[in-house]
């Protein structure tokens, strides 16, 4: 099984990145798609939201634990399938993102989750009634109360607080 990048993904974290997308996140975001596939762009700038497939060429894990404590869960032990983690079998991230504008082969974005120079390895449409599942819940991470969502909604996005 073979891939190859399709563009680079551009953005201001060269140590540190958030966990998930932070969509009001300062700094500029944007894909560099390689020129070869310019014409796949057509028709995707009427879209508002895209799916961004990326290789995780930082992550240096060879073989990845099954069970991982996650770390802004306390004692909290779940499957690697079970969450978002980085350290996967194959290091492959997808990030759902806003689409603000094309440029020929520049994407530009709001906030990505991603170090800069990640290899692009896919674009796809975010569709409303598709994508949106309307009994979707949050599995494990049920909680007790707003102030419990709330902060871990904090650990998730790398706020400070």
């Amino acid at each position: 099984m073979q891939f190859h990048a399709i563009g680079t993904i551009r953005t201001p974290y060269l140590t540190n990145a958030p966990y998930q997308p932070v969509k009001e996140d300062k700094g500029e975001f944007n894909i560099i798609l390689d020129n070869k596939f310019v014409a796949g762009l057509q028709g995707l700038s009427k879209f508002h939201y895209i799916y961004v497939i990326y290789y995780l060429d930082r992550v240096s894990l060879k073989s990845p634990a099954m069970l991982i404590t996650p770390p802004w869960v306390d004692g909290v032990e779940v499957g690697i399938f079970a969450s978002r983690s980085p350290d996967r079998p194959n290091p492959i991230g997808i990030s759902i993102v806003e689409l603000k504008r094309i440029e020929h082969n520049i994407l530009y974005t709001s906030g990505l989750d991603v170090f800069d120079k990640t290899p692009l390895l896919d674009i796809k449409p975010y569709i409303q009634d598709l994508d949106a599942k309307q009994k979707a819940n949050y599995g494990w991470l049920e909680f007790n109360n707003r102030e419990d969502r709330e902060h871990l909604q904090l650990h998730i996005k790398g706020l400070p607080h």
